[in-house]
């Protein structure tokens, strides 16, 4: 049951999509700034998103690891946490504050926040 958690977690697949009070992210340069030197966090989850393109880190006891590019308004990444291949999902990102929001299925999905630390 904890992996199943864990991987929802990852997935965002949390709860519904909803964008109150959160901007959009649209622009690769925008989403850089906003991630540059800085880890993204959750409960379990540390993720470092570095502006060439890698995802490393760490998710309930597991490594994390993947690549990320910007294709037209979204973020779409390819991840792996331990050895499980989660897949390509291209992701709609909001941001509120010191948190983003990743919206699988190019923002028509589920949502995780994240806070940038």
């Amino acid at each position: 049951m904890r992996v199943v958690l864990a991987v929802l977690l990852i997935l965002g697949l949390a709860a519904p999509a909803m964008a109150e009070g959160f901007a959009p992210v649209t622009k690769r340069d925008r989403f850089v700034s906003l991630i540059e030197g800085r880890d993204l966090t959750r409960f379990g989850i540390t993720l470092n998103v570095t502006s060439d393109g890698q995802i490393k880190g760490r998710a309930f006891g597991r490594d994390v690891t993947g690549a990320w590019r910007w294709n037209g308004d979204y973020f779409c990444r390819d991840l792996y946490w331990g050895s499980m291949d989660l897949g390509p999902n291209c992701q709609a990102v909001r941001v509120q504050g010191n948190t983003l929001r990743f919206i699988s299925d190019q923002g028509a999905g589920q949502f995780a926040d994240l806070s940038l630390r």
